[in-house]
């Protein structure tokens, strides 16, 4: 999975902290630095807040807080 973060921007420090606690695997894109990663964050989200979440299966969740995706990966059965 891809996470697009913005320097600076709390929750998406709060969600790759919480990743990383749970030992899942990802991938943090700063958004800020890679101006396509921007776009195809602005593409699938339709949006462009951080943190966005990329799945492998084309699956995003946008603009989220840890609990948010918590959930969203709990529902996925991701670890």
């Amino acid at each position: 999975m891809v996470v697009y973060v913005k320097p600076g921007c709390f929750w998406c420090s709060d969600a790759i902290a919480w990743l990383e606690s749970k030992g899942t695997a990802h991938t943090a894109v700063d958004v800020f630095a890679d101006s396509a990663a921007f776009d195809r964050m602005k593409q699938i989200s339709g949006q462009t807040k951080a943190p966005t979440l990329e799945m492998p299966d084309g699956e995003m969740l946008a603009d989220f807080d840890v609990a948010e995706l918590e959930r969203f990966l709990k529902a996925r059965e991701v670890r």
